[in-house]
Protein backbone atom coordinates (compact mmCIF):
# COMPACT_ATOMS: atom_id res chain seq x y z
CA UNK A 1 0.00 0.00 0.00
CA UNK A 2 1.35 3.27 -0.87
CA UNK A 3 1.99 5.67 1.60
CA UNK A 4 -0.17 8.35 2.51
CA UNK A 5 1.60 11.90 2.49
CA UNK A 6 0.42 13.70 5.86
CA UNK A 7 0.82 17.70 5.65
CA UNK A 8 -0.06 20.01 7.96
CA UNK A 9 -1.09 23.62 7.89
CA UNK A 10 -0.18 26.34 10.34
CA UNK A 11 -2.37 29.16 10.48
CA UNK A 12 -0.05 31.95 11.43
CA UNK A 13 -2.23 34.73 9.50
CA UNK A 14 -4.47 36.58 12.12
CA UNK A 15 -3.97 39.97 13.59
CA UNK A 16 -4.25 38.71 17.18
CA UNK A 17 -6.61 41.77 17.92
CA UNK A 18 -7.96 40.98 21.26
CA UNK A 19 -4.30 40.22 22.36
CA UNK A 20 -3.26 43.76 23.64
CA UNK A 21 0.00 43.26 21.63
CA UNK A 22 1.27 45.96 18.99
CA UNK A 23 1.80 43.10 17.16
CA UNK A 24 1.10 39.48 15.72
CA UNK A 25 0.90 37.47 18.44
CA UNK A 26 2.51 34.61 16.91
CA UNK A 27 6.03 36.62 17.70
CA UNK A 28 5.29 36.83 21.03
CA UNK A 29 8.54 35.47 23.20
CA UNK A 30 7.22 33.05 25.29
CA UNK A 31 9.53 31.04 27.51
CA UNK A 32 12.36 32.31 25.59
CA UNK A 33 10.89 31.00 22.46
CA UNK A 34 8.82 32.94 19.66
CA UNK A 35 5.21 31.39 19.93
CA UNK A 36 5.30 30.13 16.24
CA UNK A 37 8.34 28.54 16.56
CA UNK A 38 7.57 26.89 19.90
CA UNK A 39 4.45 25.72 17.92
CA UNK A 40 5.91 24.24 14.65
CA UNK A 41 8.85 22.42 16.50
CA UNK A 42 5.91 19.91 17.70
CA UNK A 43 5.10 18.76 14.61
CA UNK A 44 9.00 19.28 13.16
CA UNK A 45 9.39 16.54 16.03
CA UNK A 46 6.60 14.11 14.99
CA UNK A 47 7.98 11.45 12.73
CA UNK A 48 4.86 10.80 10.80
CA UNK A 49 4.40 14.32 9.75
CA UNK A 50 5.99 14.82 6.03
CA UNK A 51 5.82 18.56 5.08
CA UNK A 52 4.46 21.83 7.18
CA UNK A 53 2.49 24.93 4.95
CA UNK A 54 2.65 28.04 7.11
CA UNK A 55 0.00 30.82 6.44
CA UNK A 56 1.49 34.03 6.74
CA UNK A 57 0.17 37.68 6.99
CA UNK A 58 1.64 40.29 4.09
CA UNK A 59 4.92 41.60 5.31
CA UNK A 60 5.59 39.12 7.81
CA UNK A 61 7.04 35.97 5.55
CA UNK A 62 10.76 37.25 6.18
CA UNK A 63 10.36 37.16 9.75
CA UNK A 64 8.89 33.95 10.25
CA UNK A 65 11.27 32.38 7.86
CA UNK A 66 13.98 33.76 9.81
CA UNK A 67 13.04 32.52 12.96
CA UNK A 68 12.08 28.86 11.69
CA UNK A 69 14.91 28.30 9.13
CA UNK A 70 17.92 27.90 11.70
CA UNK A 71 15.58 25.29 13.76
CA UNK A 72 13.20 23.52 11.69
CA UNK A 73 14.85 20.24 9.67
CA UNK A 74 10.99 19.21 7.39
CA UNK A 75 10.16 20.86 4.28
CA UNK A 76 8.35 23.85 4.80
CA UNK A 77 6.04 25.74 2.45
CA UNK A 78 4.57 29.45 2.66
CA UNK A 79 1.61 30.53 1.55
CA UNK A 80 -0.20 33.78 2.01
CA UNK A 81 -3.31 34.06 4.10
CA UNK A 82 -6.61 35.31 2.91
CA UNK A 83 -8.51 37.96 4.82
CA UNK A 84 -10.59 35.17 7.04
CA UNK A 85 -9.43 32.19 8.19
CA UNK A 86 -11.50 30.30 6.12
CA UNK A 87 -9.92 31.85 3.07
CA UNK A 88 -6.23 31.20 4.23
CA UNK A 89 -6.78 27.35 5.30
CA UNK A 90 -8.66 27.15 1.52
CA UNK A 91 -5.38 28.92 0.18
CA UNK A 92 -3.28 26.58 1.65
CA UNK A 93 -5.67 23.17 0.66
CA UNK A 94 -5.60 24.94 -3.07
CA UNK A 95 -1.85 23.80 -2.89
CA UNK A 96 -2.38 20.58 -1.48
CA UNK A 97 -2.94 17.87 -4.17
CA UNK A 98 -3.73 14.57 -1.97
CA UNK A 99 -3.01 12.66 1.05
CA UNK A 100 -3.99 13.72 4.64
CA UNK A 101 -4.11 17.36 6.34
CA UNK A 102 -3.76 18.97 9.83
CA UNK A 103 -4.43 22.11 10.60
CA UNK A 104 -3.26 23.77 13.60
CA UNK A 105 -3.47 27.26 15.06
CA UNK A 106 -0.07 28.71 15.16
CA UNK A 107 -1.00 30.30 18.64
CA UNK A 108 -1.30 27.07 20.33
CA UNK A 109 2.09 26.32 21.52
CA UNK A 110 0.85 24.08 23.94
CA UNK A 111 0.04 21.31 22.16
CA UNK A 112 1.09 17.71 23.59
CA UNK A 113 2.76 15.38 20.63
CA UNK A 114 0.88 12.27 22.15
CA UNK A 115 -2.28 14.18 21.38
CA UNK A 116 -0.86 14.89 18.09
CA UNK A 117 0.02 11.55 17.22
CA UNK A 118 -3.13 10.65 18.13
CA UNK A 119 -4.78 12.99 15.61
CA UNK A 120 -2.00 11.29 13.24
CA UNK A 121 -3.69 7.49 13.54
CA UNK A 122 -7.07 8.70 13.40
CA UNK A 123 -7.19 10.60 10.45
CA UNK A 124 -5.40 7.77 8.44
CA UNK A 125 -7.70 5.09 9.95
CA UNK A 126 -10.87 7.03 10.50
CA UNK A 127 -10.74 9.68 8.22
CA UNK A 128 -10.58 12.54 10.55
CA UNK A 129 -9.71 13.71 13.78
CA UNK A 130 -10.43 16.90 15.36
CA UNK A 131 -9.67 17.72 18.86
CA UNK A 132 -12.09 18.93 21.49
CA UNK A 133 -12.10 19.64 25.50
CA UNK A 134 -14.74 19.41 27.70
CA UNK A 135 -16.15 22.84 28.82
CA UNK A 136 -15.32 23.90 32.42
CA UNK A 137 -19.01 25.94 32.34
CA UNK A 138 -22.44 25.12 31.31
CA UNK A 139 -23.16 26.51 28.02
CA UNK A 140 -26.10 28.75 27.27
CA UNK A 141 -28.52 29.47 24.32
CA UNK A 142 -30.02 32.37 24.27
CA UNK A 143 -32.88 34.35 21.62
CA UNK A 144 -32.29 37.23 20.05
CA UNK A 145 -33.29 39.09 22.75
CA UNK A 146 -30.53 37.46 25.25
CA UNK A 147 -33.17 35.37 26.97
CA UNK A 148 -31.83 31.97 28.15
CA UNK A 149 -33.58 28.97 26.51
CA UNK A 150 -31.35 26.21 27.62
CA UNK A 151 -28.40 24.89 29.27
CA UNK A 152 -26.07 22.93 27.61
CA UNK A 153 -23.28 20.89 28.99
CA UNK A 154 -24.09 16.54 28.40
CA UNK A 155 -22.39 15.82 25.12
CA UNK A 156 -20.71 18.80 24.27
CA UNK A 157 -17.30 19.70 23.31
CA UNK A 158 -14.90 22.80 23.30
CA UNK A 159 -13.36 22.51 19.36
CA UNK A 160 -10.00 23.04 19.70
CA UNK A 161 -7.16 22.46 16.82
CA UNK A 162 -5.53 19.86 15.62
CA UNK A 163 -8.21 19.12 13.14
CA UNK A 164 -7.25 16.79 10.57
CA UNK A 165 -8.63 15.21 7.32
CA UNK A 166 -8.58 13.86 4.08
CA UNK A 167 -7.63 16.24 1.84
CA UNK A 168 -9.82 15.65 -1.10
CA UNK A 169 -12.67 15.67 1.26
CA UNK A 170 -11.83 18.42 3.21
CA UNK A 171 -10.99 20.50 -0.33
CA UNK A 172 -14.95 19.35 -1.39
CA UNK A 173 -16.58 20.46 1.44
CA UNK A 174 -14.69 23.69 1.57
CA UNK A 175 -15.23 24.49 -2.37
CA UNK A 176 -19.34 23.83 -1.85
CA UNK A 177 -19.13 26.43 1.71
CA UNK A 178 -18.26 29.44 -0.90
CA UNK A 179 -16.88 31.79 1.00
CA UNK A 180 -17.04 30.36 4.03
CA UNK A 181 -19.58 32.83 5.96
CA UNK A 182 -20.69 31.46 8.78
CA UNK A 183 -18.25 28.94 9.77
CA UNK A 184 -15.64 29.06 12.45
CA UNK A 185 -13.71 26.29 11.92
CA UNK A 186 -12.95 23.12 9.73
CA UNK A 187 -14.67 20.77 11.43
CA UNK A 188 -18.08 23.07 10.87
CA UNK A 189 -17.14 22.91 7.14
CA UNK A 190 -16.63 19.26 6.87
CA UNK A 191 -19.87 18.21 9.13
CA UNK A 192 -21.88 20.14 7.11
CA UNK A 193 -21.10 18.97 3.40
CA UNK A 194 -19.49 15.91 4.36
CA UNK A 195 -19.85 13.95 7.52
CA UNK A 196 -19.02 13.28 11.13
CA UNK A 197 -15.47 13.77 12.59
CA UNK A 198 -13.96 11.59 14.91
CA UNK A 199 -13.39 13.13 18.60
CA UNK A 200 -10.14 13.27 20.15
CA UNK A 201 -10.51 13.90 23.41
CA UNK A 202 -7.89 16.56 24.92
CA UNK A 203 -7.90 18.26 28.14
CA UNK A 204 -4.65 19.28 28.87
CA UNK A 205 -3.78 22.97 28.21
CA UNK A 206 -3.55 23.41 24.45
CA UNK A 207 -5.76 26.84 24.72
CA UNK A 208 -5.52 29.07 21.86
CA UNK A 209 -3.53 32.19 22.84
CA UNK A 210 -6.04 35.44 22.81
CA UNK A 211 -6.43 37.76 25.47
CA UNK A 212 -3.47 39.80 27.32
CA UNK A 213 -3.50 37.27 30.33
CA UNK A 214 -2.41 34.58 28.02
CA UNK A 215 0.70 36.36 26.88
CA UNK A 216 2.46 35.95 30.30
CA UNK A 217 5.75 34.08 31.55
CA UNK A 218 4.58 34.06 35.09
CA UNK A 219 2.40 31.19 35.26
CA UNK A 220 0.99 30.73 38.64
CA UNK A 221 2.62 27.01 39.58
CA UNK A 222 3.16 25.15 42.92
CA UNK A 223 5.97 22.86 44.06
CA UNK A 224 5.70 19.40 46.11
CA UNK A 225 7.79 17.05 48.19
CA UNK A 226 7.05 13.53 49.17
CA UNK A 227 8.49 9.79 50.60
CA UNK A 228 7.91 6.76 51.47
CA UNK A 229 9.43 3.96 52.55
CA UNK A 230 8.37 0.43 53.36
CA UNK A 231 9.90 -2.84 54.66
CA UNK A 232 10.03 -5.65 52.82
CA UNK A 233 8.51 -9.34 53.67
CA UNK A 234 7.42 -12.50 52.71
CA UNK A 235 4.07 -13.48 50.97
CA UNK A 236 3.59 -10.15 49.46
CA UNK A 237 3.11 -8.54 46.12
CA UNK A 238 5.87 -5.77 45.06
CA UNK A 239 3.89 -3.22 43.33
CA UNK A 240 5.53 0.04 41.88
CA UNK A 241 3.89 2.98 40.21
CA UNK A 242 0.93 0.33 39.76
CA UNK A 243 2.92 -2.17 38.37
CA UNK A 244 3.74 -5.66 39.44
CA UNK A 245 7.33 -6.59 39.98
CA UNK A 246 8.36 -10.23 39.72
CA UNK A 247 10.42 -10.77 43.25
CA UNK A 248 10.10 -13.12 46.00
CA UNK A 249 9.42 -10.33 48.42
CA UNK A 250 6.65 -7.75 48.30
CA UNK A 251 6.26 -4.68 50.26
CA UNK A 252 4.56 -4.61 53.59
CA UNK A 253 1.81 -2.41 54.41
CA UNK A 254 -2.22 -1.73 54.92
CA UNK A 255 -2.82 -0.78 51.61
CA UNK A 256 -0.86 -2.77 48.79
CA UNK A 257 2.37 -0.28 49.86
CA UNK A 258 3.21 1.28 46.90
CA UNK A 259 5.88 3.31 47.97
CA UNK A 260 6.19 5.04 44.59
CA UNK A 261 3.05 6.36 44.20
CA UNK A 262 2.77 7.08 47.79
CA UNK A 263 5.41 9.64 47.62
CA UNK A 264 4.05 11.59 44.33
CA UNK A 265 0.38 11.68 46.49
CA UNK A 266 2.17 13.42 49.08
CA UNK A 267 4.00 15.59 46.90
CA UNK A 268 0.92 16.14 45.10
CA UNK A 269 -1.07 16.78 48.08
CA UNK A 270 1.85 18.85 49.77
CA UNK A 271 1.39 21.39 46.62
CA UNK A 272 -1.90 21.62 47.42
CA UNK A 273 -1.81 22.40 51.26
CA UNK A 274 -3.68 19.36 51.88
CA UNK A 275 -1.42 17.27 54.23
CA UNK A 276 -0.71 14.16 53.68
CA UNK A 277 -2.18 10.75 53.14
CA UNK A 278 -1.67 9.35 56.40
CA UNK A 279 -4.06 11.89 57.52
CA UNK A 280 -7.02 10.63 54.35
CA UNK A 281 -6.39 7.23 54.19
CA UNK A 282 -5.76 6.00 57.60
CA UNK A 283 -4.14 2.65 58.08
CA UNK A 284 -6.80 1.94 61.29
CA UNK A 285 -9.61 2.68 58.14
CA UNK A 286 -10.89 -1.26 57.15
CA UNK A 287 -11.98 0.19 53.77
CA UNK A 288 -8.54 1.06 52.38
CA UNK A 289 -6.81 -2.86 53.93
CA UNK A 290 -4.81 -4.10 50.41
CA UNK A 291 -6.62 -0.99 48.37
CA UNK A 292 -5.00 -0.64 45.23
CA UNK A 293 -2.50 3.09 45.35
CA UNK A 294 -3.78 3.76 42.36
CA UNK A 295 -7.17 4.22 43.54
CA UNK A 296 -5.89 6.29 45.98
CA UNK A 297 -4.02 8.30 43.30
CA UNK A 298 -7.12 9.34 41.57
CA UNK A 299 -8.98 10.56 44.81
CA UNK A 300 -5.91 12.75 45.20
CA UNK A 301 -6.19 13.69 41.99
CA UNK A 302 -10.15 14.68 42.66
CA UNK A 303 -8.85 16.44 45.60
CA UNK A 304 -6.35 18.66 43.26
CA UNK A 305 -9.21 19.27 41.24
CA UNK A 306 -11.18 20.84 43.41
CA UNK A 307 -8.51 22.97 44.70
CA UNK A 308 -7.72 24.61 40.82
CA UNK A 309 -4.51 22.53 41.11
CA UNK A 310 -3.15 20.63 38.09
CA UNK A 311 0.04 18.83 37.62
CA UNK A 312 2.26 20.12 35.15
CA UNK A 313 5.83 17.83 35.71
CA UNK A 314 6.00 14.72 38.02
CA UNK A 315 9.67 13.50 39.21
CA UNK A 316 10.72 10.27 41.22
CA UNK A 317 13.31 8.19 42.41
CA UNK A 318 13.19 4.53 43.52
CA UNK A 319 15.59 3.57 45.93
CA UNK A 320 15.83 -0.52 45.75
CA UNK A 321 18.75 -2.92 46.01
CA UNK A 322 17.02 -5.47 43.89
CA UNK A 323 14.92 -5.84 42.47
CA UNK A 324 16.57 -4.57 39.11
CA UNK A 325 13.81 -2.12 37.79
CA UNK A 326 15.51 -0.72 34.57
CA UNK A 327 12.97 -3.12 32.53
CA UNK A 328 9.85 -2.03 34.33
CA UNK A 329 10.14 1.91 33.76
CA UNK A 330 8.98 2.32 30.67
CA UNK A 331 5.24 0.93 32.34
CA UNK A 332 5.44 2.36 35.08
CA UNK A 333 5.99 5.94 33.32
CA UNK A 334 3.06 5.10 31.20
CA UNK A 335 0.87 4.11 33.99
CA UNK A 336 1.29 7.08 36.28
CA UNK A 337 1.34 9.38 33.10
CA UNK A 338 -2.39 8.07 32.32
CA UNK A 339 -3.19 8.52 36.18
CA UNK A 340 -1.83 12.00 35.97
CA UNK A 341 -3.38 12.77 32.81
CA UNK A 342 -0.22 13.91 31.54
CA UNK A 343 2.15 13.25 28.66
CA UNK A 344 4.90 10.30 29.88
CA UNK A 345 7.35 12.88 28.28
CA UNK A 346 6.11 15.23 31.33
CA UNK A 347 6.50 11.66 33.99
CA UNK A 348 10.71 11.08 34.99
CA UNK A 349 10.91 7.85 37.09
CA UNK A 350 14.55 6.46 37.90
CA UNK A 351 15.68 4.18 40.08
CA UNK A 352 18.81 4.06 42.25
CA UNK A 353 20.49 1.43 44.77
CA UNK A 354 21.97 2.84 48.25
CA UNK A 355 25.57 0.68 48.00
CA UNK A 356 24.41 -1.68 50.75
CA UNK A 357 23.64 0.97 52.90
CA UNK A 358 21.18 2.12 55.19
CA UNK A 359 17.08 -0.69 55.74
CA UNK A 360 17.58 -0.01 51.49
CA UNK A 361 21.04 -1.39 51.06
CA UNK A 362 20.16 -4.18 53.39
CA UNK A 363 17.30 -5.42 51.21
CA UNK A 364 15.37 -4.85 53.89
CA UNK A 365 12.99 -1.84 52.39
CA UNK A 366 12.34 0.47 49.17
CA UNK A 367 12.20 4.09 49.28
CA UNK A 368 10.88 6.61 47.17
CA UNK A 369 11.25 10.31 46.99
CA UNK A 370 9.19 12.51 44.40
CA UNK A 371 8.17 16.22 43.33
CA UNK A 372 5.96 17.55 41.40
CA UNK A 373 5.50 21.20 39.48
CA UNK A 374 2.04 22.12 39.63
CA UNK A 375 -0.10 24.93 37.76
CA UNK A 376 -2.69 26.19 40.53
CA UNK A 377 -5.54 28.75 39.48
CA UNK A 378 -5.60 32.37 40.48
CA UNK A 379 -2.90 34.31 41.60
CA UNK A 380 -0.10 32.74 44.18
Amino acid sequence: MERIKVTAIIAAAGKGSRSGLNENKIFYNLDGEPVILKTVKIFDETPRIDEIIIVYSEGEKERIEGILSPVITKPIRYVLGGKTRFLSVKNALSTIDSGAVIIHDAARPHLYKDILSKCVKSVLVDGSAVVGSTPTDTIMQTDNKDNIIESLRVNRWLAKTPQCFMVDKLKKAYDLAGDGEGFTDDAGVYCAFIGKCKLIKDDSENKKLTHPCDFTNSTPTCVGVGYDLHRLGENRKLILGGVEIKHDKGLIGHSDADVLTHAIMDALLSSASLRDIGYHFSDKDAKYKDISSMVLLDKVMEMLKEKGVKPLFVSAVIMAEKPKLIGYIPEIQKNLAKALSLPIEKVGITATTLEGIGIVGREEGIASNAYVLCYKEGDL
